[in-house]
């Protein structure tokens, strides 16, 4: 018997293709419910054969049979367009997003500047921000108004300290203004507020921790997270909980592709006894926002089978993914996501917690710090119309005084409406993901993370018998269902990794933003301990647990990149064929009078 959310995938297809990752499962081939009916994960002939052809498309028909060993020699940016849109030829059906991204984030272009460094959605556009500033002088084509209000906010943040508990059930639905955003973005993500509380935390670690702190770690013991990178969220959620009583637990990953270890999860997950209550709280993501592995949606079935509540980790999915989830399928008890302001210039905002209300009865009765409250620009049409909805909307105006007198920037929100009419805020951030939809945004990011995966990998260092690759990718490599991030590590002619940090440098000295991580809970099989010691040994690699923390690049792919953004990563890391490329770059930096650079 298949599962109601296979039923539901199958019918989100693009040219025979699954067009979503979610629910396919990688590590084990099924899984027996408590009703002994089993669920089957095999994808349908078609689906699988599609996904067979995509991988060896991929591998063979961009300058097959053929390394780079010098940058100069590496195809010009229009003969790699031309490969590229032949072998996906599908990527043309995403165009519009190449208009929205042309129209609505134009600073993109003008800045010259690639943003590969964050996941996220954003609420608003770029056009949108300075439409409220000065709507009679936005253009494409006038960059002045780009810069004259590139930083300008369009909301406040205030940040309290509250007893969860009694917020999540008689704290009401707040200002009109944030019960605008809070239904909008339940909205987007399809999740129903008969089933779930949302709050709004300061950011995604406030998030984990709030639910850290509340939950009854007294009776249910038990954390089990599964990461195959450092996250900060998660590391703040580990340290409460374990000075809470929680005994903390973790998946590994196999070297070298960080698939999920699949037994020694298993005996982490199931019943030892056949006990009633339940043992802990499950915490998973189904992609990491690191290497761009995708786990199986499944994992929570069973941990739920298997007496554990389940927070889902949703910051790393792509902005439809929640569509072919199956909320309704899993309902998790947690689900924690965020959203930031515009992208590519202003990624600040908030996380978003969102709370099963069946489970709050069993939730711990602790003061939290780090809920939020989102306030309108003072003196907009909306703020005047707040001021009449709720008692607790006096002291939102206090709070938002006294921010005014402690020096923090005017604040304005997006909104259209007549006057003597309730205002509405604008979302074209989220409107233009909607219109997009599941099937362009997945297709668009598979084809630009699978060319840039096999663009690397064909970079190889001159002059060297052993053909040393210059690049080490971590994580899958060209797959179908792997997710939009990248992680890797460039290796000089000698073996040697070069620094992240450095990477990052110079990178952005390219007008290119990449970011650093920490790959960790690592499994080696017995084969592997001779690249285990070189690792630990020569790449900066710090042992933790008995486990590694391996420093390494990570690029992101966010629906509005485009292929030239890839390519011009491409470029940028063959430079590292050079084998004198820092040194040059130390000199030019020098040359332009800056004294030092950072190494």
């Amino acid at each position: 018997m298949h599962s109601p959310c296979l039923k539901e995938v199958t019918q989100v297809c693009s040219h025979g293709c699954c067009s979503n990752p979610l629910f396919y499962l990688p590590d084990f081939t099924t899984i027996t419910t408590t009703t002994t009916t089993t669920i089957t994960s095999k994808p349908t002939s078609t689906s699988s054969a599609c996904r067979k052809n995509f991988t060896t498309t991929t591998a063979t028909s961009f300058f097959p049979n053929t390394h780079f060993t010098d940058h100069e020699s590496l195809p010009s940016f229009k003969e790699s367009l031309i490969s590229f849109t032949e072998t996906y030829p599908n990527y043309s059906d995403t165009a519009r997003v190449d208009r929205i991204r042309g129209q609505e984030y134009y600073h993109l272009s003008l800045s010259n500047r690639i943003c590969l460094d964050y996941i996220g959605i954003g609420l608003f556009s770029h056009l949108q921000l300075q439409t409220v500033q000065q709507p009679s002088i936005v253009s494409p084509s006038s960059p002045s108004s780009s810069d004259q209000f590139s930083d300008f906010p369009f909301f406040s943040t205030i940040y309290k300290s509250v007893n969860l508990k009694s917020q999540l059930l008689h704290g009401g639905e707040g200002s009109k203004f944030e019960s605008s955003i809070r239904k909008r973005i339940m909205e987007f993500l399809n999740v129903s507020d008969e089933d779930y509380f949302m709050l709004i935390t300061a950011n995604k670690s406030s998030a984990f921790k709030i639910v850290s702190e509340a939950y009854p770690f007294q009776t249910s013991r038990k954390l089990l997270t599964v990461y195959d990178y450092k996250s900060e969220a998660v590391d703040a959620m580990v340290t409460t909980s374990e000075k809470r009583g929680a005994r903390i637990m973790s998946a590994e990953f196999k070297w070298p592709r960080l698939r999920i270890h699949t037994a020694r999860l298993r005996k982490l997950v199931e019943r030892k006894r056949k006990k009633k209550k339940m043992r802990g709280l499950f915490v998973f993501p189904l992609q990491s926002r690191t290497t761009g592995a995708s786990y199986s949606y499944q994992w929570m079935i069973k941990a739920q089978e298997n007496g554990w509540h389940v927070l889902l980790d949703a910051c790393a999915l792509g902005p439809k993914d929640m569509d072919s989830f199956g909320l309704s399928l899993i309902r998790p008890d947690f689900l924690i996501c965020s959203f930031y302001k515009v992208f590519g210039e202003n990624p600040t905002g908030f996380g978003c917690l969102f709370v099963k209300k069946s489970v709050v009865p069993i939730m711990d009765a602790s003061t939290c710090v780090g809920i939020a409250t989102l306030i309108p620009a003072k003196n907009s049409s909306f703020q005047a119309d707040d001021e009449h909805s709720s008692g607790t909307d006096l002291e939102l105006e206090q709070d938002q005084e006294k921010a005014v007198q402690s020096c923090e920037p005017s604040n304005q929100i997006v909104i259209h409406g007549e006057k003597n009419k309730i205002p509405e805020i604008e979302y074209r951030g989220l409107d233009h993901v909607d219109s997009l939809g599941l099937i362009q945004i997945s297709t668009r990011t598979r084809c630009l993370i699978n060319w840039l995966i096999n663009a690397l990998m064909k970079l190889e260092h001159p002059n060297t018998e052993t053909k040393t690759p210059l690049v080490q990718i971590y994580g899958p490599r060209i797959r179908f269902d792997r997710g939009p991030a990248l992680a890797f590590n460039v290796y000089d002619w000698k073996g040697e990794k070069v620094e992240p940090a450095l990477i990052q440098k110079l990178s952005d000295r390219n007008n290119i933003s990449l970011s650093q991580g920490f790959l960790q809970q690592i499994w080696f099989a017995d084969k592997y301990n001779e690249e285990k010691e070189r690792l630990i040994s020569s790449s900066g690699g710090k042992k933790s647990k008995g486990l590694q923390h391996i420093a390494v690049v990570t690029a992101a792919i966010t629906f509005l990149a485009s292929f030239e953004d890839v390519y011009r990563l491409w470029a940028f890391v063959a430079r590292f064929l050079d084998a004198d490329y820092v040194e040059k770059e130390r000199w030019r930096y020098t040359a332009l009078n800056q004294k030092t650079i950072e190494v």
